[in-house]
């Protein structure tokens, strides 16, 4: 695990300050998913510390990047990660360096232990990971290696949010999802995604899909009302699952699934 200070700075001085901590599977995930809190800490008003489980060596490529290896493809990855915490003026930037294939593995421990450690020094008021219904299966499991953190060292945030990237959460029903407001800045949202280059000219377009999706968010939540935001992010408040030791992940969010199953059913069955 390393910790790197942007403009230098003693990392535990920084960990310590921490308000607003963000645990992603791969670099370009905390831009994606917890940009709410990089607004939140702007100017001051809180810290924020990105946590980058994966070693960023299995992404895709293609063009420029066709011919990198894995190894290339992790300098590159960590390099583009440290700009974006220089763009959004980041507190401190954790790197566990594991491959996927470990953070999936529940018997692996080294992330969970790790995570228990930075949790304990940062004790911060808010918390951004995946949520448990994504698609993809190391950012599941980097969800459920932070909520078992959060029940081992028995630290309860104020909030803990699970955050949209490979699955939008748009099915979430209304009153269930948590809606962030993340336009008015255009600029930093445009720089700290286009940062990841490997990523955008290595054939995923991310930086124009987030945008789109936030847009889409904002236009799409409300059917019988005019836009209120520019862009909207949506998560799901996964708190009790810190709060609550013996709930069970797959109970949790079988909750919202079940909620949503009704909602759909019910619509049906009125205007049939």
């Amino acid at each position: 695990m390393e910790i790197y200070v942007p403009g230098g700075g003693d990392p535990a001085a920084a960990i310590a300050e921490t308000t607003h901590l963000a645990v992603s599977a791969h670099e370009d995930d905390i831009e994606f998913m917890a940009y709410d809190g990089i607004l939140a800490c702007r100017g001051g008003r809180g810290s924020f510390t990105a946590v980058i489980l994966g070693d960023g060596g299995g992404s895709p490529r293609a063009g420029a990047y066709a011919d990198y290896t894995d190894g290339e493809m992790k300098r590159v990855r960590r390099e583009e990660q440290l700009r974006a915490a220089e763009i959004g003026g980041y507190g401190a930037v954790v790197f566990f360096d594991l491959p996927s294939s470990r953070i999936k593995d529940p018997g692996d421990a080294e992330a969970v232990e790790g995570l228990c450690r930075l949790i304990s020094e940062a004790k911060p008021e808010i918390i951004y990971t995946h949520n448990v219904a994504d698609k993809h299966d190391t950012h599941v499991a980097a969800a459920l290696r932070v909520i078992e953190a959060l029940r081992r060292v028995r630290y309860v945030p104020r909030r803990l949010y699970g955050c949209e990237v490979w699955r939008s959460l748009d099915w979430v029903n209304d009153g269930d999802k948590v809606r962030f407001s993340v336009g008015g800045e255009p600029e930093l949202e445009a720089a700290l995604l286009g940062v990841f280059d490997s990523q955008i000219a290595g054939g995923k377009k991310y930086d124009t899909a987030v945008i789109g999706r936030r847009r889409a968010n904002a236009t799409f939540g409300e059917s019988h009302g005019v836009d209120t935001d520019d862009e909207v992010s949506f998560a799901i408040d996964m708190t009790p699952l810190a709060e609550n030791g013996e709930i069970a992940v797959s109970d949790f969010i079988d909750g919202y699934i079940g909620a949503f199953r009704r909602d759909v059913l019910g619509r049906i069955e009125r205007l049939k």
